[in-house]
Formats: C-alpha cells, structure tokens, sequence
C-alpha cells in the first residue's frame, strides 16, 4: 500500500478508514494488475488480515506463535529493538501462511539445486 495514501486518510478522517484501506489496496494499487480471479482474492484475505481495526490494538497477534505483534507507541529505538527481535529467517507465519509452504519451498529449492549438480 502506498505510504502516501495511507498517511493521507489516516491524517484527514478521525476514526482510520479500514475498509477503504482495503479497498484501495486490493483493488486499486496492486489488484489491477492481477488477473487470477483467486490471486484477487487471496490479496483482498491478506489485507483484511493485516489492515483491520483489531490491528491497532496493542499485543494483537498477526500470528499464533505470537512472534509478530503490535506493540505499544513509542520510539524510534523501540521498534528497533522490537524488531531486531524478530527471526532473520522469518517462518511461513509471518506471511500469514500454513508451515507446510516452508516445506514445499525447500523442497523446490532441493530440486533445483539438484538439477544445477546434474546439468554440471
């Protein structure tokens, strides 16, 4: 989502306007450029995962380990801190995905490391 855009609604309404957040994401910026009927929707579930009234909450889980959450305001040096917490490797969670996809990507990442040995 552009960080003008949502700088812009954030300071001109009151209240955040996820919907149009959403809408604008999903639709407008990247959903005009995706043709898959379900790529389109599976834009629209991220975002409404992620860009949400619960989201502002402090502690609110993005994922069930708990690993990646809001925390509270503050400043600068605290979300370094927060962040330089986090995994250097993130886990298929923090995309909002299953963690079999980790399996299925070292998987293909075997098969083509295989296949560049058997071309050599």
């Amino acid at each position: 989502m552009c960080v003008r855009q949502l700088k812009i609604f954030t300071d001109l309404y009151d209240e955040i306007p996820f919907q149009v957040l959403n809408i604008l994401g999903s639709e407008v910026n990247y959903g005009g450029r995706v043709t898959d009927d379900k790529d389109v929707r599976l834009i629209k579930a991220i975002l409404e995962r992620f860009v949400n009234e619960r989201t502002i909450d402090v502690d609110f889980h993005f994922s069930s380990s708990g690993t990646y959450k809001t925390i509270p305001a503050g400043s600068k040096e605290d979300y370094i801190t927060y962040v330089s917490t986090l995994p250097i490797n993130p886990a298929p969670e923090a995309f909002g995905l299953h963690a079999n996809a980790e399996i299925i990507t070292n998987q293909n990442k075997t098969r083509d490391i295989l296949e560049l040995v058997v071309m050599t």
